[in-house]
């Protein structure tokens, strides 16, 4: 079953206290960035957070749900009409959320192998 936009409005206004808070529509689901780094996202209109150690130490109960059949376990944030407790929810979190992989590596590395061959060559590979 897919989220509702509908539930994702309501989160991102829950949400509207914290900076940098974006979201990605992917298979009818939302994943949710909070300053850069993936935080969680909306599954079947439930609000899950990736499982740090800070928030199962913030959350008072911390119910673990999978967000999709065979999917990583994640914690269900129970209490979204808070907007002070997500907002600690999310910051608290941050330090241990992985920083955003990059795809310039592969364009980087593919620039220097040009440069390589050049210098040794004296051609130029196709761009």
């Amino acid at each position: 079953m897919a989220s509702s936009k509908g539930y994702l409005q309501f989160i991102l206004e829950q949400l509207s206290d914290l900076e940098e808070i974006n979201y990605r529509a992917m298979m009818g689901e939302y994943i949710l960035y909070y300053r850069g780094r993936i935080v969680g996202g909306i599954y079947d209109d439930r609000l899950l957070v990736k499982p740090t150690k800070s928030a199962v130490s913030y959350m008072v109960t911390a119910t673990y749900e999978l967000p999709y059949e065979g999917a990583k376990e994640m914690l269900l944030v129970e209490d979204v009409d808070s907007k002070e407790y997500l907002a600690g929810l999310f910051n608290v979190m941050y330090d241990e959320l992985p920083v955003r992989k990059s795809n310039n590596k592969k364009k980087y590395l593919n620039k220097i192998q040009k440069i390589v061959y050049d210098s040794l060559t004296g051609r130029r590979l196709n761009s």
